[in-house]
């Protein structure tokens, strides 16, 4: 799979306002508190699934958000991201044949977006445990509200959709 974008370990890139600001991503200082912004494109297929979840676990690791007091957070994550993109994949891939893949890294906050050209906005289905699927959704939304967090989805300017979790960092223990 051939991925565009910033890898871990490079200097991050500032963007614009934040989910749904656009696919482009412009060049600077990243926004006050932000300590970085990383973007990668992919496209719509299934292999992308774990190589996505592979590549934001490597970059949370490399910037830190790993250890004692992380291993929720990043289980959630990893589970939002491999949800996020196989909504992407599934019900966007025919009008989005890519899809981008943003986190962003703040003081107290990350963030993880899934961007694709799709029009539709998905909603979270009910709790029916008569279907065999399609409540992927409905678990980010679970995990997010578990961790105070917050999640929606955004029209992008191109008529596309970003769907963004927001989620607290730990706070650092105190005392020894």
């Amino acid at each position: 799979m051939h991925v565009r974008g910033d890898q871990p370990g490079e200097p991050p890139l500032g963007t614009g306002t934040g989910p749904g600001s656009g696919s482009g991503v412009a060049a600077g200082t990243p926004p006050p508190g932000v300590e970085g912004v990383w973007r990668f494109a992919a496209p719509a297929v299934d292999v992308t699934v774990s190589h996505a979840r592979h590549a934001v676990r490597d970059l949370l690791v490399a910037q830190g958000v790993t250890g004692p007091g992380y291993e929720e957070l990043l289980d959630g994550i990893l589970l939002i991201v491999s949800e996020l993109v196989t909504n992407s994949v599934r019900h966007a891939a025919l009008l989005s044949p890519e899809l981008v893949v943003e986190i962003v890294i703040a003081s107290g906050w990350v963030r993880l977006s899934v961007e694709d050209s799709h029009p539709y906005r998905p909603k979270a289905l009910s709790e029916d445990f008569n279907r065999l699927g399609g409540r992927g959704l409905l678990l980010v939304k679970a995990i997010t509200a578990e961790a105070g967090g917050a999640c929606d989805v955004d029209r992008t300017s191109g008529g596309g959709k970003v769907v963004w979790v927001e989620l607290p960092l730990p706070r650092p223990r105190q005392g020894g």
